[in-house]
């Protein structure tokens, strides 16, 4: 689903920057596009490249929330992890219900003398890779090989989430220098936590954490794209 929603941005040229919140740390607008689609927090992004007459994206990117369906969308285990994020955000919008600290991804993100490293894994078993070169790597749902370790690395995570709360700003700016930050898409908003990798290495709840996903980078850059 998310392949064909990038497909429809009509991106390159002249394109310029999109509205809302968007942070570029690479030098391509394509991979800065699939950076912030990570995050779901910039409903623009996903209305100006849906899919017209999908029914799910009607739902999700209406005008008037329905929040029966959103809810529907948000619970629904099968459902994609960015698609039940962005259903989630559209709830605590409209101030309705949802569900308590409910995984739906982990983002982790490694600045390196070369540029940003991201590694992305979602409850559906996605992953998305943005090495610090612009290059990316995208495999969708529970079939590809690494799915079983994204799905890890997000019950790892959870003992991470039961320890935080929600942000309540706006997404900062991508981390730089040691600093690593570990993001998590909570239904109940964006998680994070961040330190020198060392640091967080050590710790009781981030050293698993960061081993797991070390596993899970590992199996992705040893498949094929």
């Amino acid at each position: 689903m998310f392949k064909k929603l990038l497909g429809a941005f009509g991106m390159g040229g002249d394109g310029g920057k999109p509205p809302g919140l968007f942070h570029e740390p690479y030098a391509d607008l394509q991979v800065n596009m699939l950076y912030n689609l990570l995050f779901c927090d910039n409903l623009d992004l996903f209305r100006n490249g849906s899919q017209h007459g999908d029914a799910l994206w009607t739902t999700l990117l209406a005008g008037r929330p329905d929040v029966p369906a959103l809810q529907k969308i948000a619970a629904d285990a099968a459902a994609e992890g960015r698609v039940r994020a962005l259903a989630c955000a559209r709830l605590r919008a409209a101030g309705a219900a949802v569900p308590h600290k409910l995984l739906l991804g982990t983002i982790i993100e490694v600045p390196q003398q070369g540029g940003l490293d991201v590694l992305a894994a979602f409850c559906d078993g996605g992953v998305r890779y943005l090495n610090q070169s612009g290059r990316a790597s995208i495999f969708e749902g529970s079939s590809h090989p690494a799915a079983a370790l994204a799905r890890e690395l997000l019950e790892v995570s959870q003992a991470v989430v039961e320890q935080i709360g929600p942000w309540d700003k706006a997404r900062l700016p991508p981390p730089q220098g040691e600093m690593v930050r570990l993001s998590f898409l909570v239904s109940d908003g964006l998680y994070f936590g961040q330190g020198p990798w060392e640091v967080l290495q050590r710790d009781a709840k981030g050293g698993p954490l960061l081993g797991k996903a070390t596993q899970l980078l590992q199996q992705v850059v040893a498949m094929p794209r």
